[in-house]
């Protein structure tokens, strides 16, 4: 080891360390240890300078024997009947392994003990994901996020047979998670933010951390299911290459039923196989000695609990996917590949912008335009039919759509549609920045400093003579595109500077602000800036309308 010192990390040294030092000093002490602990009660009783002491008398001796006054044909005033036997249990069983030091003769056994506590767990996989596919079901493709606590949602108008169900399946979920946070806060595979495994959830806990998503709180509900599996194969693939078998037998999450997984209670299954395969043997002063069968205990664990399931795939895990969390790059993307986009023409953008002045119509137009994106990204069409013939004669979609939209977007044909999802997606935002909402709640934090009085005079002379709508789309555009991702602090530091951030974005479309921004936009504003900066842009547009 001392040779290799040098190549090793601090934690790789640490850890050789310790093995050495469990191997050569810990694990020689806790050899036969029960033996060791009865020669030494022996010892104490045959000392004449302990033995005299009534408590110890009454411990390992006849109390009869000096307490005269006491029944003589009782069956209970002895030593046997006050001795206490030690209850067999897992974590007595992993203690035994240990003090054989027979990790490596039943490795098998010796890490199924290690893990479980957890492992006993995996039987409510199937609740779990159940639970998901239901909440996906019923939330999929919404335009907004629910913002409500577990309780109220249960409270929330179901059947007697559908509350009952989700009840039962969210209290095993909370449970499940409060067991296992530490865990996925430490070990876990998806690694979730800071804070999110810090307190036990509960009914009053926010009904997003139930929803399976990539990002946000409902990586909660992702990670816990995507622990729960990576449990599951560990002991599966671990028996495959024990009885040397091929992993060839794999599920997907939705076929996931309660005969695929690891399953056993711990009482019933568990404690009487141990117990099956326990010797008692007496020691002289009447104590007992418990000798375990580690290998055949090991072979009916494995043969009972862990063989003939299948691998999981991780491939299929339910995911909530919000409209708004759609992959709209790969999207337009698609639809330019179909056919020709260009932009918005002025007069057209403030017909529009005049015309939607309440959140719910923006709303709707929105939700209209990323339905429509969506068709068009599969099947393409005509860049110059009107939007409107578009959604009443071809989607047939006339009945279903709010006629004053309909009025607000009569004059943007299907090459307008990315500019038009631009437009309004930014309109959105200023909608709930009037409202006092934030629209960017799904943005991590690291985005989100505020502007300094220096910083926001800076940027004020600079709004003062810029392209101010432009600015705010294309700005607005690369936070929800590019900053919302669950990865976007890695991929755009948020210390580098937001002009120099944003300059390849608007180069790659041709964008006339590039030039302006190049110019004029100060370098001192960070990307760390960026949701302060739309906000006060947005905010200078609306006093100065």
């Amino acid at each position: 080891l001392v040779q290799f010192d040098d190549v090793l990390s601090t934690k790789e040294k640490r850890n050789k360390w310790e093995d050495i030092a469990a191997n050569t000093i810990i694990v020689p002490e806790l050899k036969d240890l029960d033996k060791k602990l009865l020669k030494l009660n022996r010892q104490i009783q045959e000392d004449e300078r302990i033995s005299s002491n009534p408590i110890v008398k009454i411990v390992y001796g006849d109390p009869a024997a000096f307490l005269s006054q006491l029944p003589g044909d009782s069956h209970i005033h002895h030593s046997k009947m006050w001795s206490c036997r030690r209850r067999v249990s897992v974590e007595n069983l992993g203690h035994v392994v240990q003090q054989k030091n027979a990790k490596d003769t039943v490795p098998l056994l010796w890490k199924f003990l290690q893990k479980e506590t957890e492992l006993r767990l995996v039987k409510f996989l199937p609740e779990i994901l159940a639970l998901q596919r239901d909440l996906v079901r019923q939330f999929q493709n919404t335009a907004e996020v629910k913002h409500c606590s577990i309780r109220e949602f249960l409270r929330e108008p179901h059947s007697d047979v559908m509350r009952d169900l989700l009840e039962r399946r969210v209290n095993v979920f909370l449970s499940v998670w409060n067991r296992l946070r530490s865990s996925l806060d430490t070990n876990g595979e998806i690694k979730l933010p800071k804070g999110y495994c810090d307190a036990e959830l509960s009914l009053e806990s926010r009904l997003e951390v139930l929803l399976p998503r990539r990002q946000g709180l409902g990586l909660c509900s992702t990670a816990l299911a995507s622990y729960l599996i990576g449990l599951h194969n560990h002991f599966v693939h671990s028996v495959n290459r024990h009885i040397k078998e091929d992993d060839r037998y794999l599920i997907s999450p939705s076929e996931v039923a309660d005969l695929h997984v690891i399953s056993y209670e711990v009482e019933r299954d568990l404690i009487p196989l141990i117990l099956s395969n326990c010797q008692y043997s007496m020691e002289k002063g009447g104590e007992t000695l418990q000798d375990f069968d580690l290998e055949r205990i090991q072979q009916q664990v494995v043969s009972k609990f862990l063989q003939g399931k299948p691998l999981i795939t991780l491939t299929g895990i339910p995911t909530l996917v919000y409209r708004h969390d759609r992959n709209y790059e790969q999207l337009f993307s698609d639809v330019r590949s179909k056919l020709e986009q260009s932009a918005l023409p002025s007069s057209v953008m403030n017909m529009i912008s005049g015309e939607l002045q309440s959140y719910s119509d923006v709303c709707d137009a929105l939700s209209l335009t990323e339905i429509t994106l969506g068709f068009l990204a599969m099947a393409g069409e005509n860049a110059e039919m009107l939007l409107t013939e578009y959604i009443e004669q071809v989607l047939q979609m006339g009945d279903q759509t709010n006629p004053h939209v309909l009025q607000a977007l009569r004059r943007c044909q299907l090459r307008h549609s990315t500019a038009l999802w631009q437009l309004l997606c930014a309109h959105k935002s200023e909608q709930l920045l009037r409202l006092g909402r934030d629209p960017f709640a799904d943005v991590s934090p690291d985005y989100k400093e505020e502007l300094t009085p220096e910083l926001a005079k800076l940027l004020h002379t600079f709004l003062v003579h810029s392209r101010l709508e432009t600015f705010l789309q294309e700005l607005h555009e690369m936070i929800i595109l590019k900053l919302r991702r669950v990865q976007a602090v890695e991929e755009f530091r948020p210390s580098w500077s937001l002009k120099e951030s944003l300059l390849p974005y608007l180069y790659a479309k041709d964008s006339e602000l590039a030039l302006e921004l190049e110019d004029t936009f100060p370098d001192a504003i960070l990307l760390s800036h960026a949701a302060g900066t739309w906000k006060a842009a947005a905010v200078f547009k609306r006093e100065h309308r």
